[in-house]
C-alpha cells in the first residue's frame, strides 16, 4: 500500500528542484555573458568608426584632395622638412591669372589651411581642418602632392596617406 501511495504522488523532489535551478542559472549566466560581450564589442566598433581621429582623418583627406585637384600645376612650394605645402589657385574659374594661394600647414597639433591673395600677400582666412595631429609630412613629385598624416588622441591612432594631382 505504501508503494502505491508513493507512485501516485505528484510534484518534484528537492534534488530535482536543485538540479533544475542549477541548470537554469548556468543558462542565464551564459546568456548574460554573451549580451555583455556583444555590447562591449559594439561600443568598440562604434568608437573605431566614429571617433574624433577617424572623422578628422576623413575630413583632412577630402579637403586635401579637393584643394590640390583645383590648384594650378604651374608652381608648388614645399618646405624642406615637408611640414607645409603651398599651391596656387584661381579666385574665379574663368580667371586667366593665378591670384590666390592655399597653404596646408601642420603645427601645434593642428592641421590648418590658409588662403590668401598672391599679389598682396594678405591672408584671407585660416581654417582649422583637424586636431590631434602627431605628425604630418608633405611631399611632391611632378604635378602630384602627397600628404602623410598621423592622428593620435591617446586611445586610437590613424594614419592617412593622400595623394592628388593638380589639374589646372
Amino acid at each position: 500500500m505504501s508503494k502505491k501511495r508513493m507512485a501516485n504522488r505528484k510534484g518534484f523532489t528537492l534534488i530535482e528542484l536543485m538540479v533544475a535551478t542549477a541548470l537554469s542559472s548556468t543558462v542565464l549566466i551564459g546568456v548574460g555573458v554573451v549580451l555583455v560581450d556583444s555590447q562591449r564589442g559594439w561600443n568598440a566598433m562604434y568608437d573605431r568608426t566614429y571617433s574624433d581621429v577617424v572623422t578628422d582623418a576623413h575630413v583632412a583627406r577630402r579637403m586635401f584632395d579637393s584643394v590640390i585637384r583645383n590648384a594650378s600645376s604651374q608652381l608648388i612650394l614645399l618646405d624642406d622638412n615637408g611640414s607645409w605645402v603651398e599651391v596656387y589657385t584661381y579666385s574665379d574659374p574663368n580667371s586667366p591669372v593665378v591670384d590666390l594661394y592655399a597653404k596646408f600647414q601642420a603645427k601645434s597639433g593642428n592641421l590648418t589651411l590658409e588662403y590668401g591673395e598672391l599679389d598682396s600677400g594678405a591672408t584671407l582666412s585660416i581654417d582649422p581642418i583637424c586636431g590631434n595631429v602627431s605628425s604630418c609630412v608633405f611631399k611632391s613629385s611632378g604635378r602630384s602632392v602627397q600628404m602623410i598624416l598621423t592622428l593620435d588622441d591617446g586611445s586610437q591612432s590613424v594614419t592617412v596617406v593622400a595623394s592628388a594631382v593638380m589639374h589646372n
